[in-house]
């Protein structure tokens, strides 16, 4: 019986930025404290919606940006273009 080629797929877990092709590990890390109820509701609708807790974190940022109003959302695009400066570090890939 000959033997099927397998596919090149790669060992271990495929990357899972926030982008594709982007990589966790290369965001900046952030430290937060929380009080202990909210940090169990984080954990919880993490195992309830099998998304990273990072990711939960992303979209509800998200989600209070669309409700701001008009004037504060320009504020905050305007703080976001002004921050790409040195203070922000660039992934891996981009310095390469």
């Amino acid at each position: 019986m000959p033997r099927r080629k397998s596919s090149t797929r790669k060992i271990g877990r495929p990357p899972a930025g926030a982008r594709a092709g982007e990589k966790v590990k290369d965001y900046p890390q952030l430290s937060v404290r929380l009080p202990a109820d909210i940090r169990a509701k984080l954990q919880a609708l993490s195992v309830i919606t099998a998304l990273p807790q990072w990711r939960l974190v992303i979209e509800s940022i998200e989600c209070y940006l669309r409700d701001l109003p008009a004037a504060e959302k320009l504020k905050v695009d305007e703080m976001v273009a002004q921050s790409s400066g040195p203070s922000v570090r660039k992934s891996r890939t981009a310095r390469s």
